[in-house]
C-alpha cells in the first residue's frame, strides 16, 4: 500500500489551501516509490481491443496522435514519443492501488488512473484540462512546467486529437523524480517532457458539466418513463398580442422542468446510477457457478477470508429519507438504514475480511446484494 505525504500538509489543509485553487509540487509524496507496472506490461494492455490507448509523437514540431489497439510499437520511437493507456486501474490490480491514497477525495469524484510511458522528449505538448489531476513520477525523470489559469491563453489544435495552448509563464518549473507528485487544478496550463525514459501516473477526477448532467437526467426520465406531467394553463386570459410568450408562461415552463429534478427520490436514484457508471470497460469475470445467499452466509463464518473489490469499481451511497441507496457501477440497491455500516465498508474499503461484515449475515437484503456483487465479479475472494 502506498502512503501519501503532502509535504507538511494534512489532507484537510491541502483541500483548504490548494484543491481547485493553485498547483502544488509535492516532493517525495511517495517515498521509496516502486513502479507497480513495467513498460512492457503497459504495452501489452495497449494491444487489447477493450482498452483505450494512444501513441503521441512530436518530430520536427509535427504532432501526431495514433489510437490503439496496437499490433506493434514501431511508432514509439527512441525519442519524442509517448504511449498513454487509460483506466489502467480497471485492468491491473497493483496499479489500481495508486488510487487508494487519494480517496480523501470522495469516491464519486475519482475518475481513473492513466499511465504514460515516454521516451526522451516525449509528451503531449502544452495544454490544460478541465479537471483536477495528480501526476506521479515513476521510472525516470520528467521536466514539468505549470502555469495559472489565464482566460486570454489561446488554444489551438495542430492535431484534432490534441487541444494545445500557446506558451505560458510558469509558476512551477521542475524536474520530477520517482515518488514526486504534481497537483494541477482545472484550467492550469501545463506541459511535461521526459528527460529520460519515464513512466507517469495520472490520477484524474470527474467534473461533469451542466450540459452532460441535464442530458443524462433527460435520458433517465425517458428510460424510466417519468417526467410526463404536461404544461397547463387553466387560468388563461385574453391578451392583446397572440404572438407573445409572456414572462409568467416562461416561468411556468421553467418550474415544470425544475419540478422533475425536485423529486428527491427520482433525482437521487438517477444520480446514483449516473455517477457510479464506469466510463471504460472493466475486467469483469462473473462466476460460472454463482453463490447462493446461504453459501455467502456460510463464507462469512470463515474469519480468515478476505474479499477484494475489483479495480475501477465505482461504489457510492446516498441517504434518501429513511433508506440508504447503494450504487455500484450504474446499478442501484435500496436498503434499510440498518445496513448503513456494512454499505459504508463496501464503498469506503477496497478490501475487507469476512469478520468485517459478519454481522450482516442476518440481514437478508444486504446479503442478497453482496451475493450479487460476488457473482458478478465486482467483489471476489
Amino acid at each position: 500500500m502506498y502512503q501519501l505525504t503532502i509535504n507538511s500538509l494534512t489532507p484537510q489543509q491541502f483541500l483548504s489551501e490548494y484543491w481547485q485553487k493553485k498547483p502544488l509540487l509535492i516532493k517525495q509524496g511517495f517515498s521509496d516509490f516502486q513502479d507497480p507496472i513495467e513498460p512492457e506490461e503497459l504495452a501489452g494492455l495497449a494491444m487489447e481491443d477493450s482498452i483505450e490507448s494512444r501513441i503521441i509523437t512530436n518530430h520536427a514540431d509535427d504532432w501526431q496522435a495514433y489510437h490503439g489497439p496496437f499490433e506493434d510499437f514501431s511508432l514509439l520511437t527512441e525519442k519524442n514519443a509517448t504511449l498513454l493507456v487509460q483506466a489502467v486501474d480497471h485492468w491491473h490490480a497493483d496499479a489500481a492501488q495508486l488510487l487508494e491514497p487519494f480517496r480523501f477525495i470522495p469516491n464519486w469524484r475519482i475518475d481513473d488512473l492513466m499511465i504514460s510511458y515516454s521516451t526522451p522528449g516525449g509528451g503531449v505538448g502544452p495544454h490544460l484540462d478541465q479537471y483536477d489531476v495528480f501526476i506521479i513520477q515513476g521510472l525516470g525523470k520528467r521536466h514539468w512546467r505549470v502555469g495559472l489559469p489565464d482566460a486570454n491563453l489561446k488554444q489551438f489544435a495542430q492535431n484534432k486529437s490534441l487541444l494545445q495552448v500557446e506558451q505560458f509563464p510558469a509558476v512551477i518549473d521542475c524536474v520530477l523524480e520517482p515518488g514526486d507528485i504534481l497537483y494541477i487544478p482545472p484550467g492550469c496550463p501545463h506541459e511535461g517532457y521526459a528527460v529520460e525514459n519515464a513512466l507517469n501516473y495520472s490520477v484524474g477526477f470527474r467534473a461533469p458539466n451542466q450540459r452532460d448532467l441535464l442530458s443524462q437526467f433527460a435520458d433517465h426520465l425517458i428510460d424510466t418513463e417519468l417526467g410526463n406531467t404536461r404544461y397547463g394553463d387553466s387560468k388563461l386570459t385574453l391578451r392583446d398580442s397572440k404572438g407573445e410568450l409572456n414572462n409568467l408562461e416562461a416561468e411556468q415552463i421553467k418550474q415544470l422542468m425544475i419540478a422533475a429534478i425536485d423529486d428527491n427520490t427520482v433525482f437521487k436514484t438517477w444520480l446514483g446510477n449516473s455517477l457510479s457508471q464506469p466510463k471504460h470497460d472493466m475486467d469483469l469475470a462473473p462466476l460460472e457457478e454463482p453463490y447462493t445467499v446461504d453459501q455467502v452466509r456460510e463464507l462469512l463464518t470463515d474469519e480468515t477470508l478476505v474479499f477484494e473489490r475489483l479495480g475501477g469499481t465505482r461504489a457510492i451511497y446516498q441517504i434518501i429519507d429513511d433508506k440508504v441507496l447503494l450504487s455500484v457501477n450504474g446499478i442501484n440497491y435500496l436498503h434499510e438504514m440498518s445496513a448503513l455500516a456494512d454499505i459504508k465498508r463496501l464503498t469506503d474499503q477496497s478490501w475487507l475480511t469476512a469478520d468485517d461484515i459478519n454481522s450482516s449475515k442476518n440481514n437478508h437484503d444486504f446479503l442478497k446484494t453482496f451475493t450479487t456483487l460476488l457473482n458478478e465479479g465486482i467483489w471476489f475472494c
